[in-house]
């Protein structure tokens, strides 16, 4: 079994969502982890300190907004690539210069799972060049 390439959060209450989401995730060989809301993924994020987390902005108990900005606070100084998926919006996936709404990534839900894959490796990629 080869090693890990990170620990990957997903928190989404919506199961089938985030089955595929885990499954593009593992086939590129990354560990998936799955929260059905803010509340359970914060939990989880204390337990195995992902790599990175994605999170759905609309969840019952606690939005995708309040779970991103609580996971970076918690995180302190080993922030996580933090993306924020939403419907809301459907332009292309972007970033910004700052975090917004607490995540410095937003992805529309409608983006295909293995772009996603693409995108956070991308951003996993780049943290570890900037880490050195």
């Amino acid at each position: 079994m080869k090693e890990s390439r990170g620990k990957i959060l997903i928190i989404d209450d919506d199961p089938f969502f985030q089955k595929v989401l885990s499954d593009a995730f593992n086939e590129n060989g990354f560990t998936p982890l799955n929260a059905s809301d803010g509340i359970e993924g914060i939990k989880v994020f204390l337990e195995k300190a992902p790599d990175a987390v994605l999170s759905d902005l609309v969840m019952p108990r606690m939005g995708g907004v309040s779970t991103c900005m609580e996971i970076s606070r918690l995180a302190g100084d080993r922030q996580p690539v933090i993306v924020l998926l939403t419907s809301m919006f459907h332009e292309p996936p972007h970033e910004h210069e700052t975090p917004d709404m607490g995540a410095k990534v937003h992805i529309p839900k409608s983006t295909k799972a293995v772009d996603i894959v693409i995108i956070v490796e991308q951003l996993l990629g780049r943290k570890k060049v900037q880490q050195g």
